[in-house]
């Protein structure tokens, strides 16, 4: 007998009910999201509003309709609700639970992002997916998607994990920030999400690293004295809305990509 979805789990078309489980309440309470706090001046914190900085710099305009794909607690449409007419789709049913009291003047609704034939050629100024790509069985055809129901000058900007970056090989790939979660399952360099962004018709503006702060990377430094040392250039590029930050120093990668034809 197939498993029946938990109240934290909403059916969604085309997607087995293991893959919405696994998406489930329980998921927002492991992997990365256990080893961080979600609270004031938190890492995550820090990085909602810089990623809501960046959408205001690069958006072809305010006002008009941005989607997050994979919006998660809702924390980052919350921030630009008051800038955009906003929609957040989430796996996720109890993420879209916690979006529409994060975001209570957005749109929000369980959707799978394989799937976003339900939304109009050029609907959205901005599209928006913060690790959202690398859980994806076919992330190429979901940047071609983008492409299509962005407005022309659209702004795609997404986040994904940056296999190749600098001390990774200080770390155990099966253990770290990265392969630590089971459910990415499209974990590229980044040369292939550039070629594929390309291909799809965007012109790629910035193509960044998010800093080193998967820290401990040595073995007999205390983690904060490491934490200080490595993460700090990442606290500081996010302080001053900055994209410094080369490819190889990000254990993420940020790209900020226009819909160019």
């Amino acid at each position: 007998m197939d498993k029946q979805p938990t109240p934290s789990v909403a059916a969604v078309p085309g997607v087995d009910s293991q893959v919405l489980d696994e998406y489930g309440e329980h998921y927002f309470e492991s992997y990365n999201y256990a080893d961080r706090g979600l609270g004031k001046f938190s890492m995550y914190w820090f990085a909602r509003r810089y990623y809501a900085a960046l959408v205001r710099r690069y958006a072809p305009t305010t006002g008009g309709k941005l989607l997050e794909l994979g919006c998660g607690l809702g924390h980052l449409i919350g921030l630009l609700q008051d800038d955009f007419a906003c929609v957040g789709v989430d796996i996720a049913a109890y993420g879209i639970e916690q979006t529409k009291r994060n975001a209570p003047k957005a749109e929000a609704f369980v959707q799978s992002a394989d799937d976003l034939s339900p939304f109009a050629d050029g609907e959205f100024a901005v599209v928006v997916a913060l690790h959202l790509v690398e859980h994806l069985p076919n992330p190429q055809q979901t940047i071609q998607d983008i492409h299509r129901i962005l407005q022309p000058n659209g702004l795609f900007l997404f986040a994904t994990p940056n296999p190749d970056y600098s001390l990774r090989r200080f770390k155990d790939p099966q253990t770290d920030a990265i392969g630590k979660d089971p459910t990415h399952i499209n974990v590229h360099p980044p040369t292939q999400w550039r070629t594929w962004a390309e291909d799809a018709g965007f012109k790629m503006m910035q193509h960044f690293g998010d800093g080193l702060w998967d820290v401990p990377y040595l073995p007999l430094l205390p983690k904060g004295l490491q934490f200080g040392f490595f993460g700090l250039p990442a606290l500081f590029q996010v302080v001053t809305r900055t994209t410094w930050t080369p490819l190889r120093y990000g254990v993420n990668q940020i790209g900020i990509a226009r819909k160019e034809r």
